[in-house]
């Protein structure tokens, strides 16, 4: 058995971090993705083009410059804009009170936190690819069965639940399933703004104890474990999903 110096429980706790921030990911990036694939498919030019240009763009730079430009930049930009309101704010009551003493109404500094940057970042990625899974899967489905489901009355929405989710779902899996497993690996990234993750714990730990190859070896068995119970998961979701296909 692998000894891991008293570090075990530090690891579990790096690993739920780790998990948390996947999940939260993840959530956020279906609701992106949904919204974007919506917006691709959207009769109105502008819905189009600002979808495109997420996606282009979110896919076309890399995930540590952007981890980087929203947890470094995004709080100068944030920190600037509080700034420059209460400047404005001061200036506006100062020119009809000289009087008036300068006053923050809006905090002078927000600290962005590492957990909430990893999850906002990673989202946002994640999001532009499930837009373009969820783009396709929506295409798959048969124009007819909507149409069907019109001549029989029903709403949009009942339609959207009864027909096109659920075929959707099934269309949309596989590719699903590649960006959730490419997700969880991507939480790797967050180690580097500082959020004590599992990848974090162990870098520590192996500084720590001067045993890098038994402490990354220990992260990649539970990174493994996560991805081969997902694989497991989602093999499960596809045959629950395609029963009716056979």
């Amino acid at each position: 058995m692998i000894d891991l110096k008293g570090y075990e429980w530090s690891l579990v706790e790096g690993a739920w971090i780790t998990l948390q921030v996947a999940l939260l990911s993840l959530v956020l990036a279906m609701i992106l993705g949904m919204l974007g694939a919506l917006a691709k498919l959207s009769p109105y030019r502008w819905a189009r083009a600002i979808a495109t240009f997420y996606t282009t763009v979110i896919r076309g730079i890399p995930d540590l410059v952007l981890m980087m430009l929203i947890f470094f930049g995004g709080q100068m930009l944030l920190n600037d804009s509080l700034y420059r309101i209460n400047e404005f704010l001061n200036e506006y009551f100062t020119s009809s009170d000289p009087n008036h003493e300068w006053t923050a109404y809006l905090p002078d500094y927000v600290e962005i936190s590492p957990f909430i940057a990893g999850i906002l970042t990673i989202g946002f990625i994640f999001g532009a690819y499930m837009a373009e899974t969820f783009r396709g899967a929506i295409l798959a489905v048969d124009k007819g069965e909507l149409e069907a489901g019109k001549a029989y009355g029903m709403s949009s929405f009942l339609s959207f639940r009864r027909i096109l989710l659920p075929q959707m779902i099934r269309h949309a899996l596989p590719g699903f399933g590649n960006n959730w497993l490419v997700l969880l690996k991507t939480t790797a990234l967050v180690s580097v703004i500082g959020l004590d993750d599992m990848v974090r714990k162990g870098a520590l730990a192996a500084g720590t104890t001067q045993m890098p190859f038994t402490f990354y070896m220990a992260v990649a068995v539970i990174f493994l474990l996560f991805t081969s119970l997902s694989t497991s998961g989602l093999k499960w979701a596809e045959r629950k999903f395609s029963i009716h296909t056979r």
